[in-house]
């Protein structure tokens, strides 16, 4: 095989790669619900039944995961998501805010329920059954959280992840917002999630 040849194959191998990339690229299946992980997962929802990753779907999500002892992190991100909400004028048909809680050993539903509702009625909470369904949830969005403090001490706290994940209408993952990101930049990260 002379040089000339060798060249041609070499040259033809090329283009079947960036051919197979392109298709590869431009028919990527859809993105799976909660593009988190898609992790599936199942928790009580305070508006009652259960709360799986295909409810996802539908609505634009805010979602932010934390526990009702929480002393500042927890009520500031949702007074905040509510404010956002009312800044950008849609309801919560348009516009759900989720709290997932962390601590579920301690967070009864009728808690998060009470908790979640002092901020704005339409709020959705979601407790696990077990820590197993917590965990699953967890994996599911890539969250960390872990009690600190004595082993015995009913009031330990709980480091937990501090974002706000946004899910559009088709239960896909778009992004999110970090704790005490600049209220500007938040409300146009979420224009951009609701088309606005």
């Amino acid at each position: 095989m002379n040089l000339r040849t060798f060249r041609i194959i070499l040259w033809a191998l090329v283009g079947v790669v960036a051919i197979a990339a392109t298709a590869l690229y431009l028919f990527q299946p859809p993105a799976r619900p909660l593009g988190v992980t898609g992790q599936a997962f199942a928790l009580n929802s305070t508006k009652g039944g259960a709360f799986t990753q295909d409810d996802l779907r539908g609505t634009p999500s805010m979602i932010f995961f934390g526990y009702t002892y929480c002393p500042d992190v927890c009520p500031t991100t949702l007074a905040e998501t509510t404010a956002w909400r009312a800044q950008l004028g849609v309801s919560a048909d348009e516009l759900r805010i989720i709290f997932v809680t962390v601590d579920p050993e301690r967070d009864t539903l009728d808690m998060v329920r009470d908790y979640v509702e002092g901020f704005d009625p339409t709020i959705i909470g979601l407790v696990g059954h077990d820590l197993t369904q917590t965990e699953n949830v967890k994996r599911a969005f890539g969250v960390f959280s872990e009690k600190v403090g004595e082993p015995d001490d009913p009031y330990y706290l709980v480091n937990h992840t501090a974002l706000t994940f946004l899910i559009d209408k088709d239960g896909a993952f778009k992004g999110t917002i970090a704790y005490e990101e600049a209220s500007d930049t938040a409300i146009g990260k979420l224009k951009l999630l609701l088309g606005k």
